[in-house]
């Protein structure tokens, strides 16, 4: 598959992969809608080119758990119930996991940095930090 240099990630992913979980949100890679697992950091990637992500190892939403063998963090959030409307959901699983791989058992203050651009309008960031912890213990 060739793409421009230039060409986000984001449109990589979805358009010619067919990997829709991650989702276009504010285009300025301030909502973290559009998050991946790139070496370990929960980055964003609707704006920065493929040509950033050359031989780093790129882990999407769609590689967190499977139909059947949910991912702690996955089946926390249904058991917290952290996804309302689930356009943040994704990007807030795979920075959930990205913190979980680095910080097996965070506290608070972790978790807030780590989430601190996922923005959701929904408001269920106390559930999201609810299934963190519950991951953590998973």
């Amino acid at each position: 598959m060739r793409a421009k240099p230039d060409t986000p990630l984001l449109y990589l992913l979805r358009n010619d992969l067919g990997l829709k979980g991650a989702k276009f949100g504010c285009g300025l890679e301030q909502c973290m809608a559009c998050a991946v697992i790139a070496d370990g950091e929960a980055v964003p990637t609707c704006a920065t080119g493929v040509d950033a992500f050359v031989g780093k190892r790129i882990r999407t939403v769609e590689g967190i758990g499977r139909p059947g063998a949910l991912d702690p963090i996955q089946q926390a959030f249904i058991d917290e119930r952290a996804a309302q409307c689930g356009y943040c959901t994704a990007g807030l699983i795979v920075g959930a996991r990205a913190l979980l791989d680095r910080i097996p058992d965070p506290d608070d203050d972790q978790i807030s940095e780590a989430l601190d651009l996922h923005l959701c309008r929904c408001g269920t960031h106390p559930r999201v930090r609810r299934a963190i912890h519950r991951a953590a213990r998973a």
